[in-house]
């Protein structure tokens, strides 16, 4: 059985039939490559999106802790939302001690006081069988106008693609970062390479770009990766996205940790890299906008009539399975969990 993301086809025969009762305030449900629902409330837009809470002790708790509410808001921010509310429940592993879990209560918080986000509800519990990483998961939410959320399936044909910080920034910061033994790379490389796990949100940038400039449809590269994302950017909205292949940022480290793994780093969990399509006009602006955020930004292609993702003119598949998952496997197979 392959790890990470159920498949498409999975959703077809097992979820997307099977939604419960059929409300007309949904305005926008489960779909392939959405990251987000949308409730329509007397008007006003709820976004709200669910995640797993994934934190990994090897990284230190307040690290982990940031990382991991990144990942969890960064669904509901790339709506052009800003993430507004959260809840969350948290199935600790017994050994977790409660200082250990203060750490991470109070980064959590103080990100949140420093987004804007308010704690609405959770639950806090510790649970025999309960382990490292997987401990919870959390709803995130965001209110505002139906008309300013931008969708992932929003592109338009004539539209630039924008790209920030390349594929496998997240795949490649995380792995080199708990399992440095595991990697035959110089210092400076692997230095690099686990600086790139700062690369690894994308909160503020999606943030920053809606607030900025036009934007038609935003998507985080986590798993699939940019392959991944692209395509499902390119279907969600049935157009052709062409990519230029030199114009895609690739990041200190990324590389030579990818092919010490054997595996594309097109394919590999890049969460913090932002795929985002924009009218011709605005491309100066936006990318303006993501470098005053810190991002490193490109425009790397153009969505036009047609369907499916091309890289110089040869087609780009969304991967069967994104093969950091496997990778992750080995590492811990032979180093122990991180």
């Amino acid at each position: 059985m392959d790890l990470g993301k159920v498949d498409r086809d999975f959703l077809d025969a097992h979820v997307l039939d099977h939604l419960g009762a059929s409300r007309d305030d949904v305005a926008l449900g489960p779909k392939h490559g959405v990251d987000f629902g949308v409730l329509d409330v007397d008007g006003t837009a709820l976004v709200a999106a669910t995640d797993p809470v994934s934190i990994l002790p090897a990284l230190g708790w307040e690290r982990a802790a940031a990382f991991a509410l990144s990942i969890v808001l960064a669904d509901v921010a790339v709506s052009g939302i800003p993430p507004s509310h959260l809840a969350i429940s948290f199935s600790l592993p017994p050994e977790m001690t409660d200082e250990a879990f203060a750490a991470v209560w109070e980064t959590v918080d103080a990100e949140c006081r420093d987004l804007g986000v308010s704690v609405l509800t959770g639950h806090t519990a510790r649970y025999g069988g309960c382990s490292f990483p997987w401990v919870g998961a959390a709803t995130a939410m965001a209110v505002g106008e139906h008309d300013d959320v931008v969708r992932p399936d929003g592109a338009r044909p004539g539209d630039r693609v924008l790209v920030t910080n390349g594929p496998a920034a997240e795949a490649t910061g995380l792995l080199t970062t708990l399992y440095p033994e595991g990697f035959e790379l110089d210092e400076t490389t692997l230095a690099a390479a686990q600086s790139r796990l700062d690369d690894a949100s994308c909160v503020r940038e999606a943030l920053r770009l809606a607030a900025a400039t036009d934007v038609h449809a935003m998507h985080d590269a986590t798993e699939g990766g940019l392959a991944g994302a692209l395509n499902e950017v390119a279907a969600g909205a049935g157009v052709r996205i062409d990519v230029d292949r030199d114009r895609v940022p690739l990041m200190p480290g990324v590389e030579a940790t990818c092919r010490e793994l054997d595996v594309d780093p097109w394919a590999c969990t890049s969460a913090g890299t932002l795929v985002a399509t924009v009218p011709p006009g605005v491309v100066d602006d936006a990318l303006a906008a993501l470098r005053d955020e810190g991002a490193t930004a490109a425009a790397i292609g153009r969505v036009s009539d047609g369907a499916g993702v091309y890289v110089d003119g040869d087609r780009l598949e969304h991967p069967d399975v994104d093969p950091s998952w496997a990778a992750f496997e080995a590492l811990a197979a032979e180093y122990g969990d991180a």
